[in-house]
């Protein structure tokens, strides 16, 4: 990378360069979403997050700019807990594209999602992977907490 790394929120006019992302993130774990599902989700992005409490639990999105150009994302909410009083944040999706991977990227997103979670008063952030993603846990590694917790799903 040529710049330093400039995290912000997505924007509405993003749309191109966030399918794009989002899209090889897809890919990465070889999967695909109906259309109906980038345009439901890039909406709840960028929708109001701050007025009332039905919006604060709205996915939220983080895109990555080196030199203007998105090279990464973000995607993270907020929900409720039952064994703590605080919010906890899901950090849904997070993807650096395949040329700055290792350069720093992740760890940014990731640092920025840490900072709106400080700021909106939730202590706890978590994420999850798959386990042969083994560059990814490299970084998680070092900068969250591996837990004994294995996911079922229906």
């Amino acid at each position: 990378m040529t710049s330093k790394v400039e995290i912000r929120p997505v924007m509405a006019t993003d749309e191109p360069e966030w399918r794009r992302l989002w899209t090889l993130y897809l890919e990465f774990y070889e999967s695909s979403v109906p259309e109906e599902v980038y345009q439901t989700t890039f909406e709840r992005i960028i929708s109001d997050h701050v007025d009332g409490e039905a919006t604060f639990y709205n996915p939220r999105g983080l895109l990555a700019l080196s030199d203007g150009k998105p090279i990464g994302l973000v995607h993270y909410f907020y929900h409720r807990h039952c064994w703590q009083v605080e919010h906890v944040c899901y950090l849904q999706d997070l993807f650096a594209a395949p040329d700055v991977r290792g350069t720093g990227v992740g760890r940014a997103l990731i640092e920025a999602v840490y900072e709106e979670a400080d700021s909106d008063s939730c202590p706890r952030v978590y994420w999850m992977t798959q386990e042969f993603n083994a560059q990814a846990r490299k970084l998680y590694d070092r900068i969250g907490t591996l837990t004994p917790f294995v996911k079922y799903s229906r």
